[in-house]
C-alpha cells in the first residue's frame, strides 16, 4: 500500500518496495491523458484537473507515497516584494509573467528592512488552523500517500522573494554582516511559523530553502553557517521537539552544507540530481530517509538506453537503504516526452521491488 510503504521509508522501516514521488508530473497533461485515459489539458475545468491529477497519482497509476506540499509561500510576503517574472514552464505557457518590479532603492534599504514593520508579528494559534486546514485537504484528496504541510519561504528563499537577486547578492557584497542581521531579522519573524507548524497535526512538514545555486554556494560557506544553519537550528527545534518528522529541500548543489544541515535536526533530505546522493546515502541512510534524484534532462533525451541507466544508478544508490525515496530530482516538467516519462516509470516499477 501506498501510505503504508511512504510512512515505513519515512520512518526507517524498510518498505518490500522503493517508494516514489514526483514533482510536476501531475499537471504534464498530456502524460497524464496517456496514463488514466482522461480528456484532460492545460484549458480543462479546475475540477477536472485536480480528478485527473489525483487519478494520476493514485495506487491506480504512478502511486505517489507521499505528496511534497507546502503552504507558507511568497504570497505571505505581498506587502513588500520583488516580483521577477517568471518563464514558461507550465502546459500553455499559462505560468509566464511579465511582471519585474523592485519596492527597494538601493541597499542601504534593504539592510535596514524589517519585516515586523511590513508584515506583522504572525499569529501563532490562525497559523496553526491555517497548517492544519491544509494537510488535511491534502491528506482528505490524496490518502492514499503521506500528506504534509510546510513552509517555502523559509530563509534564503525568503530573502529571495522579497529583494531578488540582483539586490541580495549586492547587499551581501557591500556589507555580509550587515545582511547577515537583516537574515537574523527575518528568521525571527518566520520562527513564529515553525512554531504554528509544531502545533499543527502534520506528523510530516515539509522545509524548503533554496540555498545554493546549481555551481553551489553563492556566498562564503562561513556566511551560511552563522547566518543560515545557526538560525535553522532555534528555527527547527519546535519542531524537533513536537516529534515531527523534518524533510528539508533545496534545489541546486548542497553537498558541501549536507552535514550543516543534518545538525540542525532534519530526518529527510530532497535533492535535485547535482547534490550528492551517494554521499548522503553512505553517510546518513542509516538515520535519515531521502528522495531523489534521478535526473530529468536524461527523460528530455528520450534515449531509452540512458534513462534505463539512470534508474538504475538511483537504485545502486538508495535501494538498500530504508529510507530511500525514488523521484526525478528536478521535475518532470510538460515539455518531456511522454514515451520517455512512461518508459521512466516502466524501469522504476521493475526494479522497485526489494
Amino acid at each position: 500500500m501506498s501510505y503504508e510503504d511512504g510512512w515505513a521509508a519515512i520512518c526507517l522501516d524498510k518498505p518490500k518496495r522503493v517508494p516514489r514521488t514526483e514533482y510536476s508530473a501531475e499537471n504534464h497533461w498530456k502524460l497524464v491523458q496517456s496514463v488514466t485515459g482522461q480528456d484532460v489539458d492545460e484549458n480543462s475545468p479546475l475540477d477536472v484537473q485536480k480528478r485527473s491529477s489525483e487519478l494520476f497519482c493514485s495506487p491506480e497509476c504512478w502511486n505517489y507515497d507521499f505528496f511534497w506540499s507546502i503552504l507558507i509561500n511568497r504570497s505571505e510576503l505581498d506587502a513588500k516584494r520583488t516580483r521577477m517574472g517568471h518563464a514558461t514552464y507550465a502546459s500553455g505557457g499559462v505560468d509566464y509573467d511579465t511582471r519585474v518590479e523592485c519596492p527597494f532603492a538601493d541597499v542601504d534599504e534593504v539592510l535596514a528592512f524589517d519585516p515586523f514593520e511590513w508584515y506583522g508579528t504572525p499569529d501563532i494559534e490562525s497559523n496553526t488552523k491555517r497548517f492544519n486546514e491544509h494537510y488535511y485537504s491534502i491528506r482528505q484528496s490524496k490518502p492514499d500517500g503521506v500528506a504534509m504541510t510546510g513552509t517555502y519561504i523559509t530563509l534564503i528563499s525568503g530573502l529571495l522573494e522579497i529583494f531578488g537577486w540582483d539586490l541580495l547578492l549586492e547587499a551581501l557584497g557591500e556589507d555580509a554582516k550587515a545582511f547577515g542581521e537583516v537574515a537574523n531579522r527575518y528568521a525571527k519573524w518566520i520562527g513564529y511559523y515553525m512554531e504554528a507548524l509544531a502545533k499543527s497535526d502534520a506528523p510530516v512538514v515539509m522545509i524548503h530553502d533554496d540555498i545554493v545555486w546549481t555551481s553551489g554556494p553563492f556566498v562564503h560557506p562561513d556566511w551560511y553557517r552563522k547566518y543560515v544553519f545557526a538560525n535553522y537550528k532555534w528555527m527547527f527545534a519546535p519542531l524537533v521537539d513536537s516529534g515531527k518528522k523534518i524533510a528539508y529541500t533545496s534545489d541546486g548543489t548542497y553537498t558541501v552544507f549536507v552535514d550543516d544541515i543534518a545538525a540542525t535536526g532534519v530526518h529527510g533530505f530532497v535533492m535535485e540530481p547535482t547534490t550528492d546522493m551517494k554521499y548522503i546515502a553512505d553517510k546518513y541512510g542509516k538515520t535519515h530517509f531521502f528522495v531523489g534524484n534521478a535526473d530529468t534532462r536524461i527523460l528530455l533525451s528520450n534515449d531509452k538506453n540512458a534513462i534505463r541507466s539512470e534508474v538504475e544508478q538511483c537504485m545502486a544508490i538508495g535501494k538498500k537503504h530504508p529510507g530511500f525515496f525514488m523521484a526525478v530530482g528536478n521535475h518532470i516538467p510538460p515539455n518531456t516526452p511522454v514515451e520517455a516519462a512512461l518508459y521512466y516509470n516502466e524501469v522504476y516499477e521493475k526494479l522497485s521491488r526489494r
